[in-house]
Parts: C-alpha cells; structure tokens; sequence
C-alpha cells in the first residue's frame, strides 16, 4: 500500500484566491503563467483553458499596459480558473483589473512607487476580498539592497520581502502570499528557510529561471522537494522555458511523489532491462499519452518481467506484470486475465478507465449519503 506523507507543514495564514483556498491546511496548489500576449484574447482564453484540462488551480496572466488590463477582463469573463494579474510599477493597471474581477493581484509595493498609491491599491483589494501576491526575485533586487551586499544572495531576498511586507502593514493588510525566487537552488532554498519562521502568510515556491523541460524539472525537483519535505510551501511553479501545460504536469508528479496530492495517474514503470517481455517504453508513453484526461487518483504499474513485477502489480489499482507466452493484468492487486503484446495498451487503457468510473461511482455515493 501506498505510505502516506508524514511531511509536517508550516502553520500559515489562509488567504483565498478566487475559490482556491491557500495555506492553512488546503492543499498545495500549482500554478503555470500563461507565455501568450494578453492582448490576444483568443489565444490566451485557449492557453488557460489547456492550463485547466491538465489540472491548474491557478493561472497567472502577464498585465503590462492598460490595454492588456481590457483584454484581461475579456479573459477572465470567458474561463473558470482563478487568474492572477502580474503587474509591475504602475498601480493604476492595478485599479483596473481589480474592477475587471481578478483573484489576486501579483504587485510589490515597493515598485509602484509612494505610499498613497499602496493605499489605494490596497484599499482596493482590501473592498474587493482580492489578495496580492509579493515576488521578491534574485534578478531585480533594488540597487540599494545589491550595493549592500555585493551580489544577490538569501540575505537580500529576505530584506527585500520585508521591506516590501512593511508597506503593507502600514495599511495593515495581511492577506497576501510571498515568493522568494532564485534561479540558483541552494540561494533559493536558504532564503524560503529563512523567511519561514517570520512571518505567518503562504509561501509560494519557485525555482525561478530554472531552464528547460530536463534542466528545469531537475532543478524544481531538487529545490522545490527539499522545501516542501520540510513542511515550506503552500503553492508551487515550477518555471520551465517550455509549454506552461508542462509546469503543471511536472507540479503535480512533484507533489504526488511526496504523497502532498494525488490528482491523476501516478505510473509506476521499470526502466526496463533485457528480460522484458514486452515494450516498457513505448508501452508507458502510449498510456501517459491516452489518459492525460484523467484527474481521478489511480496508482499503476507497469513492470517488463516476473522479477519485480508481481510485488509491484500486486500493490497498484491496476497493474500489469510480463510473462512469456502472456503478460498478466492485476485488478485491486489480484490476478485479473492474461494479455499478448499486440492487445495490453488497449486492455491497460480500458481497466484504468473503468477503475476511474469506479471511484468517481463510489465518491458519488459516499456524497449522497453525507
């Protein structure tokens, strides 16, 4: 049987962006960016919504002039997803999309300038129930803090988030989340570190500028699964030069791999030797490309022989274990019918899918009687 987690999370303030809950006990949520020009609405809308088939609870939208601020509120009006509004230094961009009906506002205070616009966009968000998100970032530290400390590093991170949080209290608004991104692993795990123990709100965690597909995945993997095996994090991105869909398949097999959430298949393969008695590869990737509709837990193990095979079938929904002349299929972890080769990814594909309507059946029926 699967072990659960037995990570201790940091206790945060919950704060609730559109219907997703933040902190506190929720779940950790994951998040993409869309890579689109906002202005193009049509294929913004698109991007999102494929955001949303693989499983994003939240989508952050670029707003750099007022004029992607009007084509946010044509987005947000067309998708269901909660939407952060990323803006940067002009605080009337701001007041716009809090009109428009965005979930939280992505805007350090510090570079929007003087404290009376802070207080309007803070009164804002504060009238509206809309949070913001502070994102302190290795690559743009203020010069003061950078001639402070020769270079970026943890410590100036830090400083920037609370001089930023300072403006904040001013107005005594305490409904936000932080970021303390890096692109180098160790400068961004210290930082998340340290900032954990002062103050109470979510942590939204990024490797940022992480790389590629591979590259980024590793990095993520590496900073991201340090902090969130401490018990640091609330949120996640993890920030890949790649298709956004991509950043949300990756947060999710992270978060599944420390048992933090289980939405969809967790696949379960051997990397496959000689003794194979069928196409491990090519049989995993057909199946990972077949079920990536679906967001119903299901545990699955492909195994190419009977050396490991049986143990690991034996403890999956659904599991299948090489076997010459005939591969055999496991159903709840008994013996279930044998398979050829030719027949097992449309056999595989049609248990998994039928374990999936079994557990939707069953959640139905235990909703029914609550």
């Amino acid at each position: 049987m699967k072990q659960a987690s037995n990570i201790t999370r940091r206790i945060s303030r919950q704060i609730m962006v559109g219907g997703v809950a933040v902190g506190g006990d929720a779940p950790i949520s994951v998040q993409s960016m869309t890579n689109t020009d906002t202005c193009d609405v049509e294929g913004t809308v698109a991007q999102i919504q494929d955001l949303e088939k693989v499983g994003a609870d939240i989508v952050r939208v670029s707003v750099p002039s007022m004029d992607a601020a009007a084509a946010f509120g044509a987005i947000r009006q067309r998708v269901a997803v909660p939407l952060v509004a990323d803006i940067h230094f002009d605080h009337k961009i701001a007041l716009k999309v809090a009109e428009l009906g965005v979930d939280c506002l992505r805007i350090n205070p510090g570079n929007i300038g003087r404290q009376d616009r802070v207080k309007a966009v803070v009164q804002a968000a504060r009238d509206k129930g809309i949070p913001i998100r502070i994102g302190i970032n290795a690559g743009s530290l203020a010069k003061d803090l950078l001639r402070q400390y020769g270079e970026p590093c943890a410590d100036a991170l830090v400083e920037s988030a609370l001089s930023n949080i300072e403006l904040l209290d001013r107005e005594d608004f305490q409904d936000f989340k932080l970021s303390l991104k890096s692109s180098d692993v160790f400068m961004a795990i210290e930082a998340y570190r340290k900032i954990a123990g002062q103050i109470e709100q979510p942590l939204h965690l990024g490797i940022t500028e992480a790389g590629g597909l591979r590259t980024g995945t590793v990095k993520s993997a590496v900073g991201l699964g340090l902090l969130l095996m401490e018990g640091i994090g609330d949120t996640i991105r993890v920030s890949l030069a790649a298709d956004p869909v991509e950043e949300v398949k990756v947060g999710f097999e992270l978060l599944k791999s420390l048992h933090l959430r289980s939405k969809g298949i967790n696949f379960i393969a051997c990397p496959s030797c000689s003794r194979q008695d069928f196409d491990v590869i090519a049989t995993i990737n057909e199946l990972e490309r077949r079920l990536e509709d679906v967001t119903t837990p299901v545990d699955v193990a492909i195994m190419g022989c009977i050396v490991n095979g049986p143990g690991e079938a034996k403890q999956v929904d659904v599991g299948l274990t090489g076997a010459s002349p005939h591969n055999l299929i496991y159903v709840d972890g008994k013996p279930h019918h044998k398979v050829d080769n030719k027949q097992l990814v449309d056999d595989l594909e049609n248990m998994v899918r039928e374990k999936v309507a079994q557990k939707l059946q069953a959640e139905e029926s235990k909703e029914r009687a609550s």
